[in-house]
């Protein structure tokens, strides 16, 4: 079982291990030597104030175990993904929390074919790390000092050129189209999108017909996702209502994905993009075998609106590594999640939040319908999400208190609801999801469960 790698890398409070930097220094060796002999590795951040200073402390490790290092500064996870496997880079790296806070920090790898590592591979990394920081310690070696990530960040330039290729690319993946009559809200949340869309919309918009109002696009290193961005999406709908725009656009941290607002102000979440989608590839004859993946967290609403169209929804675990793994083995050209991080297969190897709404755009732009209209007939189950700090992750069904909570409230809602229990891959939380019909009873069970949680593992 993996200790550092979660659902998307290595994640935690930065300074703090596993980020601290002798930890950081032996993981930048493990990659390296891993990689085989003198890799060419490409490596990104977000606008996190410990982003700079975290990937100047990789790259001495990663230098030290042969590799040879590019940057390409502040930039979006899937921009790296994307450069990774243009330029034949042997790993793409990015430090990024993605949606968590600023104090966090993290560091994601992509394989040289532009994918998310398999947790193989994670977990042969993980092991040498850990054998290195063991030795380490048996040796009595010190830890990396703080002068020497400032001499391997002075001999990292910064290659702006990767910015522009990808948003090169963001473009071609949409001819023909124009922001003309729309006004649109992005809220950038003061992260990684905030080095890209502001050029990337304006070129949407070459033609002066349209509006872009670029919110949240201004990062100091700890204002990244506060009270904005795809953690808060009501922000932009506000904003929408507020501007009287056609759509509002909001990303997370890094960008790889992306939420909506229609133009009455209404939150589109990732469910109704997979509906919206799904629905244009079939009707194109791109959606082979009329199969979308998505995840245990996707409501059961968006199962009966995709069904009454003829296609059928597979659900994988939560992250959307695992939503990827499905869709490669099952042919699926289409997978997602809730939460914005949406799939195109033949287009992206990750959750891409950029690519997501220009697609998106271009479906509204197509259609000559509003977002609101398009979503109009996606009804959702009522459904809450519980998130309960924990100390520990022990299997759950190992704990009597727990076990018997989650399963007195299966057999309350069998047939008529959902019950999905999870740890957070990213953070030290439990997630309690409950879809039902009844909303007193997905309350009651919701609360119910989290606070036998709560009793046996809270902080």
């Amino acid at each position: 079982m993996k200790r550092l790698f979660g659902t998307d890398g290595i994640r935690g409070v930065a300074g703090q291990p596993p980020l601290d930097p002798p930890t950081i220094h032996a993981i930048g060796l493990a990659i390296a030597h891993h990689l085989g002999n003198t890799p060419r590795l490409l490596i990104g951040m977000d606008t996190r104030e410990s982003s700079e200073w975290i990937a100047a402390s990789l790259t001495a490790g990663l230098t030290a175990g042969g590799a040879t290092v590019e940057s390409a500064g502040v930039i979006t996870t899937p921009a790296i993904a994307y450069l990774a496997r243009a330029h034949s880079f042997a790993a793409g790296i990015v430090i990024s929390a993605s949606h968590n806070p600023w104090q966090d920090n993290g560091i994601k790898l992509f394989g040289s074919d532009g994918y998310k590592l398999p947790d193989s591979t994670e977990l042969a990394i993980e092991s040498e790390i850990f054998r290195r920081l063991d030795a380490a310690t048996e040796s009595g070696a010190p830890g990396l000092a703080s002068e020497t990530w400032d001499r391997a960040a002075s001999k990292l330039p910064v290659n702006e050129s990767g910015r522009i290729e990808y948003i090169r690319f963001l473009l071609d993946a949409v001819p023909g189209l124009s922001l003309d009559g729309r006004r649109v809200v992005v809220d950038c949340a003061n992260g990684a999108a905030s080095a890209i869309a502001p050029q990337l919309f304006a070129e949407l918009n070459t033609s002066g017909g349209g509006e872009v109002i670029l919110t949240h696009s201004s990062p100091n290193g700890r204002n990244i996702n506060e009270r904005c961005g795809a953690l808060h999406p009501e922000v932009v709908a506000a904003e929408v209502v507020r501007h009287h725009a056609s759509m509002g656009i909001t990303f997370d941290g890094d960008a790889d994905r992306a939420l909506f607002s229609d133009e009455q102000g209404k939150v589109v979440n990732g469910d109704a993009v997979l509906l919206l989608a799904a629905r244009d590839l079939a009707a194109r004859g791109l959606l082979p075998t009329a199969t979308i993946v998505a995840t245990t967290m996707s409501n059961m609403g968006l199962e009966a609106a995709l069904t009454s169209s003829g296609i059928k929804m597979l659900r994988a675990p939560v992250g959307d590594k695992y939503v990827l793994e499905q869709m490669l083995s099952t042919g699926a050209a289409l997978g997602g999640e809730q939460s914005g991080h949406i799939i195109f297969s033949g287009r992206s190897t990750t959750g891409d939040g950029l690519l997501t709404a220009l697609l998106l755009l271009d479906i509204v732009h197509r259609s000559g319908r509003t977002l609101g209209q398009l979503t109009a007939d996606l009804k959702t189950y009522p459904q809450v999400i519980v998130n309960v700090n924990v100390r520990e992750k022990p299997p759950l069904n190992q704990i009597p208190p727990v076990a018997k909570a989650i399963a007195t409230a299966e057999a309350a809602l069998a047939g008529s609801g959902r019950v999905v229990i999870r740890y957070s891959g990213t953070e030290s939380l439990a997630r309690v999801m409950i879809e039902a019909e009844s909303e007193s009873l997905m309350h009651h069970h919701a609360t119910a469960i989290a606070t036998s949680i709560r009793n046996e593992l809270g902080v």
